[in-house]
């Protein structure tokens, strides 16, 4: 029996961030640890539910009920943010755990001040990512050409500088891209079949235990509509949902095939009067209980976020990605390349289009065993027991035990 431990989590206030960890959390408190949860107020009260114990914090990130708009457009308008927020969270997070250290970090890839405390504690520290990680190359093949001419300017000149300058503060040498990218130990909690160049990936460091899903049954039910041949599910996720003319299209899309009912979720930033005249068979709502639908869904519309993206495979579900941003276009490839999606840009998703890869890949008797095929390693990889358990490994105690007897 592992002795009882003080675990601090640390991420950001998203729910692509905040999700995928809730489970893992909620296991570490059932296997009688103390865990705390560093989290702006807005996400207090979804930790409290796993019984970890909430620190919050005041971010100055956009809140995920803001306009998408909010992140700007460019690279740098999306990095430094994250910077700006670090630097001003790190003094609040320090006095928060004055005299409260704990024994061991988890962080999410996008919490620096997770990483840097640990440093400052000596103590262990964890990514736990929601998404794609780094493989062997990676700097070679996409962040350097990604950040060739940023890195040119007078703004990306002082945006390394600075974030140089806050590393060396806190007793850390490390350049800016590998503190972010390169952590000492990585629990990854995406499927393997999502990971790109996954036989390059230091195995090492980053442990894949696929997806971390627990009971959701709090957000609520759904049942196929009586007469439903078909079922399709659209959602771009809680983030990039402004998408008036998107919507229009899936409408005109499925509106008049038979046998087809439409669920619709446009997020809070949509007005559903803005689609004018929808049918009786779709249902359009601003939220829907996402893995209530996918169980009895024939396809998902995604933008292939990779809490969608894993739900979409989880479920066997055929997908059209429709990606918006971020990791999200690499997801949706790599969604394509298993053979179970077919990608559409945002430009291409006319009514004509969705409706023709909808056919396809529903109708498409090798999508269905692709599908079943990663459903089946997908229940092998572990999930959240197995995250806990790599957690446990990890603290100081465990660590001591295991160099005595090696």
């Amino acid at each position: 029996m592992t002795s009882r431990a003080h675990i601090a989590m640390f991420s950001i206030a998203a729910h692509g961030h905040v999700n995928p960890s809730l489970e893992v959390i909620r296991e570490l408190v059932a296997r009688g640890h103390r865990v705390t949860y560093a989290i702006p107020p807005v996400f207090v009260d979804k930790v409290a539910e796993t019984g970890a114990e909430a620190k919050p914090w005041t971010s100055t990130l956009p809140s995920p009920d803001d306009d998408p708009e909010a992140w700007g457009s460019t690279l740098l308008d999306n990095v430094e943010p994250f910077l700006d927020d670090a630097i001003q969270a790190l003094p609040q997070l320090i006095e928060a755990y004055q005299g409260d250290e704990p024994d061991l970090v988890l962080h999410d890839i996008a919490s620096y001040p997770g990483r840097v405390l640990a440093h400052r504690w000596g103590v262990p520290a964890i990514s736990l990512s929601p998404a794609m990680v780094a493989w062997e190359g990676y700097e070679e093949e996409v962040a350097e050409p990604l950040w060739e001419e940023p890195r040119k300017t007078e703004r990306g000149r002082a945006y390394y500088a600075r974030f140089h300058a806050w590393l060396e503060e806190n007793g850390i040498t490390l350049h800016p891209d590998a503190f972010g990218g390169r952590p000492d130990r990585s629990i990854v909690l995406i499927p393997r079949a999502l990971q790109p160049n996954a036989d390059r990936v230091d195995a090492s460091v980053y442990s894949f235990v696929g997806t971390c899903q627990g009971d959701r049954a709090a957000e609520g039910d759904w049942r196929r509509p009586a007469g439903a041949e078909k079922v399709a599910l659209v959602s771009l996720g809680s983030a990039f949902t402004k998408q008036p003319g998107f919507y229009r299209e899936c409408v005109r899309a499925f509106g008049d095939l038979p046998g087809w009912h439409l669920v619709l979720s446009v997020g809070k930033h949509v007005d559903p009067a803005e689609l004018g005249d929808v049918p009786a068979h779709v249902d359009v709502r601003s939220w829907v209980p996402q893995q209530a639908v996918l169980k009895q869904a024939d396809l998902f519309v995604t933008h292939a976020g990779a809490g969608g993206s894993q739900e979409g495979l989880a479920t066997a579900t055929p997908m059209i990605a429709v990606p918006q941003a971020a990791d999200q276009f690499g997801n949706a490839d790599m969604l394509q390349g298993l053979g179970v999606a077919r990608v559409l840009s945002t430009r291409e998703a006319t009514a004509e289009a969705l409706r023709e890869a909808a056919l396809a890949l529903v109708g498409d008797p090798e999508v269905a065993r692709r599908l079943k095929e990663i459903q089946a390693e997908m229940a092998e990889e572990g999930g959240t027991r197995r995250a806990a358990d790599l957690i446990e490994a990890e603290l100081p105690a465990r660590r001591g035990e295991a160099d005595r007897l090696s």
